[in-house]
């Protein structure tokens, strides 16, 4: 069967994805959306253990309009999905891993969810089966959010309702020459096009499966092609971003979660050699994007990690991470009467090291769980302020919806 206009096109990019895969289709041919308002393209990467068989009996037996199609491997999930995004005539699209399963009423909620507050992505909740998911983004349901004012900057996986007409006025694609972290370019540049993004917090949308063999995509890589990713994502934040607090509160999200794993306890089983390569790997992006209003928004050791990377001192970002490893506790150095605290992680205060004070400087949010520290005056004024600012926000986020 055919539709003009579907509700949403379930686009699937399938490579040795048995028997996930079963389970996968299953949970498509179980979404309450009436079939006739969805459209599943779904592309066989080359895959040798059946995924395609299994690809052809769903499209035959089930009542809505399926798609398949059959290619040589590609190498990675950006092919697959830009051949299924071509062919997809939905109102909106869903990009779902072949491993990985809808949850009930997912397509329903997300499609009503979308079409009653105008925006043009929807995140549905996640849970890991076997394996993490994101966490802090579900804190409560959204019905209209943007990428500076949530926590959603750390889930940039593609499995989201995405506007077709968005992705498409802008020629969004995923980017074929990223072996990971491509789909993270590709959310990322969503978010900031969009005209409102969504989130559904209150059920859950998406399991996300990790697989017995190991074999899940986001787990393959060398550490080189993280600094790909990472480096891919940081131009296009400042391309699409002018310097300024809206760029740092982004660049947390490559430097947090991208870039700062890689100087972790994995750094220390590393050999010279690639010591010495990820210290370089990263100069380019902490020279371009590295400095203080992306800093003070990190944990004391993580911005303490980070900035010996950017000075290239391996020799006392051991220690920092050895500390870490070992699981110790720093000690609090309060002055100027409690509204200063110092966590004094190693080289602290050590004329050697040379490592600034304002380093080890703890921001409000992680000093307030230490007893003896009190907020002083102009944070407490800037706190009122930020606040303020943020109910105003609010506000007309409130009348813009109503008003829509």
């Amino acid at each position: 069967m055919t539709v003009a206009e579907p509700d949403v096109s379930v686009i699937i990019g399938a490579y040795e994805a048995m028997p996930y895969l079963v389970e996968c289709l299953a949970s498509v041919e179980a979404q309450t959306l009436d079939p006739a308002r969805i459209e599943v393209i779904a592309v066989d990467d080359g895959s040798t253990d059946g995924s395609g068989d299994c690809l052809e009996e769903f499209a035959a037996r089930v009542p809505m309009a399926v798609t398949v199609i059959r290619q040589e491997n590609s190498g990675g999930p950006s092919g697959p999905r830009n051949v299924g995004l071509a062919k997809a005539t939905g109102r909106y699209v869903f990009f779902l891993d072949a491993d990985d399963r809808l949850g009930p009423e997912a397509l329903e909620r997300m499609v009503a969810m979308a079409d009653r507050n105008g925006t043009d992505v929807v995140l549905g909740r996640v849970e890991g089966v076997n394996r993490k998911a994101p966490r802090s983004m579900w804190g409560k349901t959204l019905e209209r959010t943007d990428v500076f004012s949530s926590n959603i900057k750390f889930t940039l996986s593609a499995q989201k309702l995405f506007r077709r007409a968005l992705l498409e006025r802008h020629g969004m694609r995923f980017d074929e020459s990223l072996w990971t972290g491509e789909d993270a370019v590709f959310t990322m540049e969503a978010y900031l096009r969009a005209d409102g993004v969504s989130v559904v917090a209150d059920h859950t949308c998406y399991y996300l499966v990790g697989r017995s063999d190991g074999k899940h995509v986001t787990k393959s890589g060398s550490y080189t092609l993280r600094f790909d990713s990472a480096r891919a994502l940081t131009e296009l934040i400042a391309r699409m971003l002018p310097p300024g607090a809206k760029r740092d509160v982004l660049m947390v999200r490559p430097f947090l979660v991208t870039v700062l794993p890689q100087f972790g306890p994995v750094f220390l089983r590393d050999d010279e050699d690639v010591r010495r390569t990820k210290l370089e790997l990263a100069k380019p992006l902490m020279d371009a994007y590295w400095n203080e209003g992306v800093s003070h928004r990190l944990k004391v050791h993580e911005r303490l990690r980070l900035h010996l990377v950017a000075e290239g001192r391996a020799d006392l970002l051991a220690d920092v991470i050895e500390f870490l490893r070992n699981k110790r506790e720093p000690d609090p150095v309060l002055e100027k009467r409690g509204t200063r605290l110092y966590l004094a992680y190693p080289h602290f205060r050590d004329r050697a090291a040379g490592v600034p004070d304002r380093v080890y400087l703890a921001e409000p949010r992680e000093a307030k769980a230490f007893p003896g520290w009190r907020q002083g005056p102009a944070e407490s004024f800037l706190r009122r302020a930020a606040r303020k600012v943020r109910r105003k926000l609010r506000r007309l986020t409130v009348r813009r919806t109503a008003a829509a």
